[in-house]
């Protein structure tokens, strides 16, 4: 059996059920644009099954891009979750044949409430679509399931316009990274976006030695930092190169090395600095792999020394 080419049957169905999606996009998405920004409580996902799980997708991608979300079960609902719906909040409702008889049951008491409700289904006469205020239509030509019946287009599909929505507020709201950051603190996003390059870089017992010090003293410098490298100075006390071992190794081949010359002989003068300390540490990153350096030096305005970033540090701490 070709499990390749039933691979790429199944994506390419579920890709053409998105682009018919997107051709068929009408003003009923601005609508419901529309009615969610102009909420003044909480968006309200419910479904059950395969609907649900999606929906408690969305709820947790709204929640975390600046629309106030979670989800609720129908049946918990009816069970005294009801109590979770005020006037003020929006509900999304997610059911593809439209009469999914646990959901079924609550539309009556959502409307009770006076509380807006958007649908999520293929047929606008169902139970479903009779009770919603705005339906978005989630209409597919063919499940990618060979029998066609398990949810696989159509829960695909509906996923893409959470998505969609969650994007079109985003920008209506003008979300910025840094909104995000505040949102996601922890994990490999807080990381990228909340970390700043004083949360990581060392400021204690940096090894700086002035110009006019000798490569024998700068060798044990570089062996008490720890760092590969030395940071020399003026008599200012101002960032003027870095000798690294390897910058020491080079100048072991070349003529006349002496281990009494001073250190500056054999530095990288003017080196790369950084004077942000508030940047993204992953901002950071990318300027160190652009200048293909190890080290970055954070100084102030007048190249005074503040502290070190090692590329190292970055690696450990998982920022990419």
């Amino acid at each position: 059996m070709n499990y390749k080419k039933i691979a790429q049957e199944t994506l390419e169905i579920e890709a053409q059920t998105l682009l018919s999606a997107a051709k068929n996009m009408n003003d009923v998405f601005d609508k419901a644009v529309e009615i969610i920004l102009s909420c003044q409580g909480k968006l309200i996902i419910t479904g059950v099954g395969k609907s649900g799980l999606i929906g408690a997708k969305m709820a947790a991608t709204f929640a975390s891009t600046g629309t106030p979300s979670f989800f609720l079960h129908p049946t918990e609902a009816l069970h005294g979750d009801l109590g979770m719906i005020s006037p003020n909040d929006v509900v999304i409702a997610i059911s593809y044949s439209g009469e999914s008889e646990e959901l079924s049951s609550i539309l009556p008491h959502i409307k009770r409430f006076g509380t807006p409700l958007i649908g999520m289904t293929r047929n606008r006469n169902s139970t479903l679509g009779q009770h919603s205020d705005l339906v978005i239509d989630v209409v597919v030509e063919k499940e990618a399931c060979p029998l066609d019946i398990a949810p696989t287009s159509s829960t695909t599909l509906t996923l893409a316009l959470g998505d969609a929505l969650a994007v079109c507020l985003m920008k209506a709201r003008d979300f910025k990274k840094s909104d995000f950051a505040s949102f996601h603190p922890g994990g490999a996003l807080g990381k990228q976006l909340f970390v700043k390059v004083s949360n990581l870089m060392q400021t204690k017992n940096l090894p700086i030695v002035k110009k006019d010090t000798k490569v024998k003293d700068a060798i044990l410098s570089i062996s008490e930092g720890r760092l590969g490298t030395v940071l020399v100075t003026d008599e200012e006390d101002k960032l003027i190169a870095l000798v690294s071992d390897g910058d020491i190794r080079r100048a072991l081949l070349t003529e006349n090395f002496s281990l009494d010359d001073e250190v500056l002989q054999y530095a990288t003068l003017n080196p790369s600095t950084c004077q942000d300390e508030n940047m993204l540490a992953s901002e950071a990153l990318v300027l160190i792999e652009e200048k293909k350096i190890q080290l970055l030096v954070i100084t102030d305005k007048n190249k005074k020394i503040k502290g070190v970033l090692h590329i190292h540090t970055l690696i450990e701490k998982g920022i990419s």
